[in-house]
């Protein structure tokens, strides 16, 4: 009988080893197909400008791995979706073709003296890039980072896999200057051309426009015009 014991303790044990090694090899794998998955990502966001967002966004919407792996990796993905949404809207902000018909003739004739929907949209504008510039920033804090998965009742290996394998290590100063330096040029940009639209409109007695030019008739505006746009 004690032989009969001893046989069915070490299938039982053999059974349970295998067991243990189905889980460590199955972790393994899983850790392999994010670090891949993921790396695959960062080499399609780092192409340059044959960056195609189209490519990126079905990557960041499809699973690999499953599992606890499945919540680490859908946290990991949603977060490089939010921070390149931040991106996309700040570029798409860049590219508005009404930014550069402000300080045009036609835009004078058409929206002056007073400039109101000039105005309005230049504040926007500018509002509209502080936002996306602190909420592209709030992306490098540790808060905003771990947000992302905190709730998702993980296990601490969870947690530090996504920390330090999927986001890794965020420079604050090499990672978000670039980007908050070119929105601050683009604010700086518009704050010029607003103090040009409240010059205009201030003196809005004292201006015209003829054969698509600006024609001052007050002595001394048209220097003070010129230096307001040497200010751009």
């Amino acid at each position: 009988m004690k032989k009969k014991i001893l046989i069915i303790g070490g299938i039982v044990l053999a059974i349970v080893i295998a067991i243990v090694a189905f889980f460590i090899v199955s972790d393994y794998q899983q850790r392999e197909k994010l670090r891949t998955e993921f790396s695959e990502i960062t080499e399609l966001v780092d192409d340059g400008t044959n960056i195609d967002m189209d490519k990126i966004n079905k990557r960041l919407e499809k699973t690999v791995a499953n599992g606890n792996w499945e919540v680490v990796e859908k946290a990991g993905k949603q977060y490089l979706a939010d921070s390149l949404k931040t991106i996309t809207d700040m570029a798409e902000i860049f590219n508005d073709e009404r930014i550069g018909t402000i300080l045009t003739a036609s835009n004078y004739e058409t929206d002056g003296p007073d400039f109101v929907q000039t105005k309005a949209y230049i504040s926007e504008m500018k509002e509209k890039l502080e936002n996306c510039k602190n909420t592209y920033k709030a992306f490098f804090t540790e808060e905003k980072i771990m947000s992302y998965i905190e709730d998702k009742n993980l296990g601490d290996n969870y947690k530090n896999f996504y920390r330090n394998e999927i986001i890794g290590e965020i420079d604050d100063e090499a990672n978000d200057k670039t980007v908050e330096e070119s929105v601050d040029q683009v604010i700086n940009l518009l704050n010029s051309a607003e103090n040009i639209i409240n010059f205009l409109s201030e003196n809005k007695s004292s201006w015209r426009i003829s054969n698509n030019r600006i024609v001052f008739t007050a002595n001394g505006l048209a220097d003070r015009y010129n230096e307001l746009i040497s200010e751009l």
